[in-house]
C-alpha cells in the first residue's frame, strides 16, 4: 500500500507551498487580531464627541477653535506666559492645515477694519487643552447638503482619552460663554431664511429707551404692560389662557414705531425677529413654522402689516403682482390658531390702521393698540433738551412756540437737530426748514 503522507512530506514543492500557506494564514489571523485588538483598545481608552453643522453649538465650537487656535499659535511663537515644556508641546501640536476666517467691518466714518483669524482646516489636528491632548477632525461631506443653510454638511469630532471626557463639557460651556459674550449689551436682529431664523448683520448696540421720546406716559405704559406679561406666565397657565401678547403701533411715518420697538428690546434684553409678510415664497405653513421656532427672548416684528393684508388685497388675492403666498386666513391661524405657539410677543406696525381688517386686530390677536402720531409740544421740548441740554430750557420753549400750528414728525425733528447739532439758536432761526 502506498503511503501518501510520506510522498507529500518528501516533496519539497509541496512542503514549501504548505509552509507559505501556513505563514500567510498565520499573518492574516495576526492582522485581524491586531485590528480587533486596536478597535477594542480604542473603544476602551478613547471617547469622541461629534458636533454636526446643523446643531446650534456647531458655530460656538468653531468660534472656540478659532480663538483657541489663534491663542495657541501666538503663544507658541512668542513663548510668553508658557513654561518650557508647554512651549515644546504647543509647537508640536500646531495645526499644519489652516483655514482663514475674515471679519470685516465698516465704521460710521467710512474707514474699514479687517481681521484675519487662522483656524484648523479640513482634516485632523491635535490641541493641547488643560493638560489634555485633543484630536479635532473636521470633515465635510460634499454629497450631503444642509437643507436649512444650503451648505455642505460638515462635522467636527473631538477625541480624547476616556478618563478625560469631562473636558468636553468644559469646552462646550466655554464655547457657549464666549459666543454669548459677543452679543452682551447688544441686540441681535434675525430675519427669516427658508424655514429658520438667521442673524441679520452684526449685533446692534442696544438703544436706550430714553433715546426714543414718545408722548407723555405712552412709553411707560407699554413697558409696564410687557413686563407684566413676561412676569406672569404661570398666571396664564393656571387659567388655561394662551400665553401670548400682541401689540399694534400705528400712526404716520416717522413717528418712532420701529425705533421704540428696538429700544424696548434693548431694555428687556431681548432680540428682534423681523418678518416680512410680503416676502416671495412665504407660505402659510412656513409662516406658522417661523412663528413657532422663533429664538427665545425675542420680539416678533411684523412691519407695515397694512401693505400685506388690506381689504383691497383680500378682494384681489389672485393679482399677479403679489409675491407672497400667505393667505389672510393663514395669518390669522398663525397668530391664534390651534397650531400657534405660546410664550410669544408680537409687535405689528402700520401707517394706516383704517386699511386693516377688524379680524386681524381683534383682542387675542392684538391686545394693545397704541397711536404714535406727529410730535406733540411735550415731545418737541423733550427732544430739544435731550439734544442741547437742560440748560437750554428757555430756548426749548421758544422752539415749541415757533412750531405752534405746524405738524412735524419726530424723525423730521431729529434730522433738524442733527443738522444744527452745536447751534440751538440756529435750530430756532432755521425752524422754517421743517415746514
Amino acid at each position: 500500500m502506498v503511503d501518501l503522507s510520506a510522498i507529500f512530506s518528501d516533496n519539497p514543492y509541496f512542503s514549501a507551498g504548505f509552509g507559505l500557506l501556513g505563514v500567510g494564514a498565520g499573518l492574516a489571523v495576526l492582522r485581524q487580531g491586531a485590528r480587533r485588538g486596536a478597535d477594542l483598545l480604542q473603544r476602551q481608552l478613547l471617547v469622541s464627541m461629534e458636533v454636526p453643522s446643523n446643531d446650534k453649538s456647531y458655530q460656538w465650537v468653531l468660534g472656540w477653535l478659532s480663538r483657541r487656535g489663534a491663542a495657541t499659535i501666538q503663544a507658541a511663537e512668542s513663548g510668553q506666559g508658557m513654561s518650557w515644556m508647554h512651549r515644546r508641546i504647543s509647537r508640536a501640536v500646531l495645526p499644519r492645515h489652516l483655514a482663514v476666517q475674515t471679519s470685516y467691518k465698516q465704521h460710521d466714518n467710512g474707514s474699514v477694519s479687517t481681521n484675519f483669524t487662522m483656524v484648523p482646516g479640513q482634516g485632523k489636528h491635535i490641541f493641547y487643552y488643560q493638560g489634555t491632548f485633543i484630536q479635532v477632525e473636521r470633515q465635510r461631506n460634499t454629497k450631503m447638503i444642509d437643507i436649512q443653510s444650503a451648505a455642505p454638511f460638515e462635522t467636527v469630532t473631538l477625541t480624547t482619552l476616556s478618563r478625560d471626557r469631562a473636558v468636553f463639557s468644559q469646552i462646550l460651556a466655554e464655547a457657549r460663554t464666549n459666543a454669548l459674550s459677543q452679543n452682551e449689551g447688544r441686540t441681535v436682529l434675525y430675519t427669516s431664511f427658508g424655514p429658520e431664523w438667521r442673524p441679520f448683520g452684526l449685533p446692534r448696540k442696544r438703544r436706550l429707551l430714553q433715546s426714543v421720546i414718545l408722548d407723555r406716559n405712552v412709553s411707560e405704559s407699554i413697558v409696564t404692560d410687557v413686563q407684566d406679561f413676561i412676569a406672569n406666565g404661570k398666571w396664564y397657565d393656571d387659567r388655561g389662557i394662551p400665553y401670548r401678547r400682541g401689540y399694534l403701533l400705528y400712526g404716520p411715518p416717522g413717528s418712532g414705531k420701529t425705533s421704540f420697538i428696538q429700544a424696548l428690546a434693548g431694555s428687556l434684553g431681548y432680540n428682534i425677529c423681523i418678518l416680512n409678510l410680503s416676502e416671495r415664497g412665504l407660505t402659510d405653513d412656513r409662516l406658522n413654522h417661523l412663528l413657532t421656532v422663533a429664538p427665545e427672548r425675542s420680539l416678533l416684528l411684523l412691519e407695515d402689516v397694512d401693505a400685506a393684508f388690506t381689504r383691497e388685497r383680500q378682494q384681489s388675492e389672485h393679482a399677479a403682482y403679489q409675491q407672497s403666498m400667505v393667505t389672510f386666513s393663514g395669518l390669522l391661524n398663525a397668530l391664534d390658531g390651534v397650531a400657534s405657539s405660546d410664550e410669544r410677543i408680537i409687535f405689528m406696525t402700520t401707517n394706516h390702521i383704517e386699511r386693516l381688517d377688524p379680524a386681524l386686530i381683534r383682542p387675542g390677536r392684538v391686545d394693545v393698540k397704541v397711536y404714535l402720531g406727529n410730535a406733540t409740544p411735550y415731545q418737541i421740548r423733550r427732544m430739544f433738551t435731550r439734544f442741547y441740554g437742560d440748560e437750554h430750557a428757555m430756548l426749548a420753549d421758544a422752539f415749541v412756540q415757533a412750531l405752534a400750528g405746524h405738524s412735524v414728525s419726530t424723525a423730521q425733528l431729529q434730522g433738524h437737530f442733527i443738522a444744527h447739532k452745536k447751534a440751538p439758536q440756529c435750530a430756532i432761526d432755521q425752524v422754517a426748514d421743517l415746514f
